[in-house]
């Protein structure tokens, strides 16, 4: 599933945070059922768990469980 989500192109990647956007707003306005809010909570955690900052404090933590 990695390889996946890092072969989408940057553009591809910014339409669907667009879309996650629009499908918060459209749930908060109660136009959207709860499964579209539970997808754009799934792509967000997703989007933040690529980020480099994540990415360097999962690796860090491998890193310092393999010094002990």
């Amino acid at each position: 599933m990695k390889d996946f989500f890092h072969e989408l192109s940057e553009g591809m990647k910014h339409t669907m945070d667009a879309i996650s956007v629009v499908t918060v707003v459209g749930t908060l306005m109660n136009l959207l059922p709860s499964v579209a809010a539970v997808l754009t909570i799934v792509w967000t955690g997703i989007r933040i768990y690529e980020t480099e900052t994540i990415q360097e404090f999962f690796n860090r933590k491998k890193k310092d469980a393999g010094k002990e």
